[in-house]
């Protein structure tokens, strides 16, 4: 086992594997002790998966929350109980008389801040039953609506009934579910047929590896190092005397963490490195305490 890999890596996740087959083949091929995804693509999707390695998946709440990208195509004439592919077709309808102004103007009545239902067929859980489990046994169990963001709809090719298209948008966000609800608009239903995420809390394809390269290549080349990989969280650099006095756990002493413009508010989270860039701890400011306090502290 490799226990000094400590990171994240970008997975390019082949369709067909579901990402805990992801993240086990990610253990396997990098000989890590802990591997974790931070967001859960369906089988058939394609694209970014970030992975955690060691301890680095205590840092998985960071990433959880990051937005999405995606590019996908949409079905319209048809729409399936999954809302996607995989699914049986429940209803169909001809196409209206369509053109891509028509789309455009539709699809922007899409973005900006709106209340999407998850679909029946999804991995939240209902009293510790994943739904999609409930909904094949024909129990399907309808979430509350809950609040997305989709910043950017584009359209980027239109070959009906198909409709090829890029979408970023806040986490939670299912593109299947837009998909259904954009054909419910237009009258004629619609469905999911294709997805590929390609980009996930900052990080996209082009630092993603292929399951298939990651079993030939030296793990360390495709590693991306924690105090990296938590893009626009502020830091310290310790000293070595900082550095020992937080790996015994000591209270932390104010002085250290002062803001350096007087202006600013303290950041929630702050990492400590030390001078190599290594994360040595990740502290939080306790607005009861007044200072900050330990989140965690990595060897």
């Amino acid at each position: 086992m490799r226990s000094g890999l400590n990171g994240i890596v970008v997975v390019d996740k082949p369709a067909g594997m579901s990402s805990a087959r992801v993240v086990a083949e990610v253990k396997k091929k990098m000989g890590a002790a802990r591997v974790g995804h931070t967001g859960t693509l369906d089988p058939f999707a394609t694209g970014v998966l970030i992975c955690c390695i060691n301890q680095a998946t205590r840092l998985a709440r960071f990433f959880l929350h990051g937005g999405k990208r995606y590019e996908a195509v949409m079905r319209l004439g048809s729409t399936t109980d999954t809302q996607d592919a995989t699914g049986r077709i429940v209803a169909t309808a001809p196409l209206p008389d369509l053109d891509e102004a028509c789309l455009a103007s539709v699809f922007r009545g899409f973005e900006g801040p709106q209340w999407q239902h998850p679909p029946v067929f999804a991995a939240l859980k209902h009293e510790g039953t994943p739904l999609y489990k409930l909904a094949r046994r024909g129990k399907p169990v309808q979430k509350p609506p809950r609040q997305v963001i989709i910043s950017i709809l584009r359209i980027l090719q239109v070959a009906l009934p198909d409709v090829r298209f890029e979408v970023a948008c806040s986490a939670g966000t299912y593109v299947r579910t837009l998909c259904h609800d954009i054909g419910q608009t237009l009258g004629c239903g619609g469905h999911l047929v294709e997805l590929r995420r390609t980009e996930s809390s900052g990080f996209g394809l082009d630092q993603a590896v292929t399951l298939d390269r990651l079993g030939e290549i030296d793990p360390w080349k495709v590693l991306i190092p924690m105090a990296e990989a938590l893009i626009g969280m502020p830091s310290v650099t310790a000293d070595d005397q900082m550095i020992a006095h937080i790996e015994q756990g000591r209270p932390l002493k104010p002085e250290w963490f002062k803001e350096r413009d007087p202006m600013s508010s303290p950041a929630d989270t702050l990492m400590i490195v030390d001078r190599a860039n290594r994360l040595r701890a990740l502290i939080e400011w306790s607005s009861e305490d007044g200072t900050y306090v330990y989140g965690c502290v990595f060897k």
